[in-house]
C-alpha cells in the first residue's frame, strides 16, 4: 500500500514530485497537476473533464467506461490500458427519437447515470431517460458498432440502472427512481430486453441512487451513492440474498479532504486483484470530474481511500501509485478536421473526431467534411438564438485551464446567418461573425442577446477562448490574421446548467431560415493546467 504521507502533501512535497515527472521522456503533459504525472503516481482528479456518474468495467487487460451525457448526443465509451489514461473508441447512439429531441428542447434530459456490463460476449449498456423510458444497446466490440437503442420499458422519470447476471444464468435490472430512490431490484430477461415483473424495493436511504451490482464471496453487493450530488458519500450494501435483507456500510466519504461529495461510480479489480473505486466530485463550472481510490477488502467489506481521521470510513486521496505502468496522454480534443480515422457513432461509422457531440439531435445533412476536404462545414440552420441552434457541436473542456481556438471561413454567410465559437454551460456565450443588412459584423452573444462589436471585412476570421474554471473567468479573443489576437467582451463566469459543465465548441444558424453556411480549418485546443 502506498504510504498514507503521501496523501496530503505540502508544497515542497508536490513540487519534488513535478520535478520527478519531468525527469520521464515519455510524459506529455508533465506540467498538468492531475492525472497521470509520468513518475508512477497520478494525482486526483485522473479524468479532469465532466465524465458525471462514470461506470467502468475491466474486460480481459482493459478497461471501459461510459458517462451521462444527458442531452448531448451519444454517450461516448471510453478505453484504457491502465485505469488513469483514457481515450475515447465509439460512441453509442445518435439520436433519440422522440418529441422534442429536433428541437432542442430537452436540456438535462437524455442519458442519466447509465451501466455497462460484459456478459456472455456482449458489452451491455442500460440507461434511463428522464421523460421517455429505460433503454439498452449492446456491441461485441467497445468500439462498435453499437445495437439500435431498445426501450426495455416506456416509462418516465426512472433513473440509474444496473443489469446483473447470476451464476445461475438469472438475469436482474436494479434502479432508482427520480428524486433518488429508493433501491428496487427487477428480474430481467437473459437477453436484456424486458423487465419481469414491477420490482421489489429493497433499500430505501437518504437520496439512494445510482446502483451497481457486484456479486463476490458469495455475497450480493448494492454499491450506491447517498446523500446527493455535491454532498454525498458512498455507501455499501450487502446481503447473501439479492432481495436482502441488506446490511449497509458507509466506506467513503469527504472527512477532512477538500473533495466534496466523493460517490456514484464503479467498483473495478484488475487482472493481479487489485482493487479500485471510481467516483465523481461535483467541481463547477468544469462539471462532475472523476477521480480514482485504492481499495482493500476488510472482513468482506471494500475499505476505500484511506481513513485518516480514524473513523473507520475511508477519505479520497490526492495522489497515489498507479495501477499500472502507463505513458502519460489524455482523450481526444484537438481536430484538423481531415482524418481518415473511422469511429463508429450508434450504427454509423464517420470521419469526425468522436470527442464531438451535438446538442440535441443532429440533422445529418448540415453538417460535412467531404464538401472542402480538410474543413469542417456547417450549413446554418433556422434558429433565433445560439441555444436554440442545431448545428451545435460541442466537446468537454479539460483540464483547470485551458485554450481553443479555430480558423474559420466566413465567406459564405448570407444574410441573418451567424457562426463562430460557443462555450456553454447553464449560460450559453459565444463569439462569431452574423451579416446584417449586407455586412460582416464581429459579434458577441450572451443566453440570446447579440451585440455588434465591429465591421469585419476579410474572408477568414481566427476566434479563440480561454477557459479558466480555477478562477471561473473565461475569456473570447478574435484576429484577423490568426497571430495577432484582441480581447472580446469582458472575462465571464459560467455555470454548470442540465447538469452539464462547462463545454466549448461550434455552431452556425440564421434568424430567417435555412441560408449560409461556414467552414472550419481546424479546432486547436490546449491544455495548460
Amino acid at each position: 500500500m502506498f504510504h498514507l504521507n503521501m496523501v496530503f502533501m505540502n508544497a515542497k512535497v508536490i513540487v519534488w514530485l513535478m520535478l520527478l515527472g519531468s525527469l520521464f521522456p515519455q510524459v506529455m503533459q508533465a506540467q498538468l497537476q492531475w492525472g497521470d504525472q509520468g513518475n508512477g503516481t497520478y494525482i486526483n482528479p485522473v479524468l479532469n473533464a465532466d465524465y458525471s456518474d462514470p461506470d467502468v468495467i475491466r474486460v480481459g487487460d482493459k478497461y471501459y467506461m461510459v458517462a451521462s451525457d444527458f442531452h448531448y448526443m451519444g454517450m461516448q465509451v471510453l478505453e484504457s490500458i491502465d485505469m488513469v489514461n483514457w481515450q475515447i473508441v465509439s460512441q453509442i447512439y445518435d439520436r433519440l427519437d422522440y418529441p422534442g429531441w429536433d428541437s432542442n428542447r430537452h436540456f438535462g434530459g437524455g442519458s442519466w447515470a447509465p451501466s455497462i456490463r460484459w456478459h456472455d460476449g456482449r458489452f451491455y449498456v442500460f440507461f434511463c431517460t428522464y421523460d421517455e423510458g429505460l433503454f439498452m444497446s449492446y456491441a461485441t466490440d467497445a468500439k462498435g458498432p453499437w445495437s439500435p437503442l431498445h426501450c426495455v420499458r416506456e416509462i418516465p422519470r426512472w433513473e440509474d440502472p444496473c443489469p446483473f447476471w447470476d451464476d445461475d444464468g438469472q438475469a436482474y435490472l436494479g434502479r432508482s427512481r427520480h428524486r433518488a430512490g429508493p433501491i428496487i431490484v427487477h428480474k430481467m430477461s437473459p437477453d436484456g430486453k424486458e423487465l419481469l415483473d414491477d420490482g421489489v424495493t429493497v433499500y430505501t436511504g437518504p437520496v439512494a441512487e445510482g446502483t451497481k451490482f457486484l456479486k463476490r464471496n458469495g455475497y450480493y453487493y448494492l454499491i450506491i451513492p447517498e446523500g446527493g450530488v455535491g454532498q454525498g458519500w458512498q455507501t455499501v450494501l450487502r446481503a447473501k440474498n439479492i432481495y436482502g435483507p441488506y446490511e449497509k456500510r458507509v466506506v467513503l466519504e469527504q472527512g477532512s479532504t477538500n473533495i466534496n461529495g466523493p460517490h456514484q461510480g464503479a467498483l473495478v479489480d484488475t487482472p493481479d486483484g487489485e482493487w479500485w473505486f471510481y467516483h465523481f466530485q461535483e467541481a463547477s463550472p468544469r462539471g462532475r470530474v472523476v477521480h480514482l481510490q485504492p481499495v482493500r477488502w476488510k472482513d468482506d467489506w471494500p475499505m476505500m481511500g484511506v481513513d485518516i481521521d480514524g473513523n473507520g470510513i475511508g477519505e479520497p486521496v490526492y495522489v497515489w501509485k498507479n495501477p499500472h505502468s502507463s505513458t502519460p496522454f489524455i482523450p481526444q480534443t484537438s481536430d484538423e478536421f481531415d482524418s481518415h480515422e473511422l469511429y463508429w457513432v450508434g450504427q454509423h461509422q464517420r470521419t469526425l473526431g468522436v470527442q464531438w457531440q451535438w446538442n440535441h439531435n443532429l440533422v445529418d445533412e448540415a453538417w460535412n467534411v467531404d464538401e472542402r476536404k480538410g474543413w469542417l462545414t456547417l450549413m446554418a440552420l433556422p434558429a433565433q438564438t445560439m441555444k436554440d441552434s442545431r448545428n451545435m457541436l460541442t466537446q468537454k473542456t479539460m483540464g483547470f485551464v485551458s485554450e481553443a481556438t479555430v480558423k474559420m471561413d466566413c465567406s459564405q454567410l448570407v444574410e441573418s446567418s451567424h457562426a463562430g465559437i460557443l462555450c456553454t454551460g447553464k449560460q450559453f456565450m459565444g463569439v462569431g461573425i452574423c451579416k446584417d443588412k449586407g455586412k460582416l459584423w464581429l459579434y458577441l452573444e450572451k443566453d440570446g442577446e447579440r451585440e455588434r462589436v465591429k465591421s469585419y471585412h476579410k474572408k477568414m476570421v481566427y476566434l479563440r477562448i480561454q477557459v479558466d474554471s480555477r478562477n471561473n473567468a473565461h475569456r473570447f479573443f478574435a484576429s484577423a490574421d490568426g497571430k495577432e489576437y484582441f480581447p472580446v467582451g469582458e472575462t465571464f463566469p459560467m455555470q454548470m446548467g442540465g447538469w452539464k459543465g462547462t463545454r466549448i465548441g461550434l455552431y452556425c444558424y440564421n434568424l430567417n431560415g435555412n441560408g449560409g453556411k461556414a467552414q472550419y480549418d481546424y479546432f486547436h485546443y490546449q491544455v495548460l493546467e
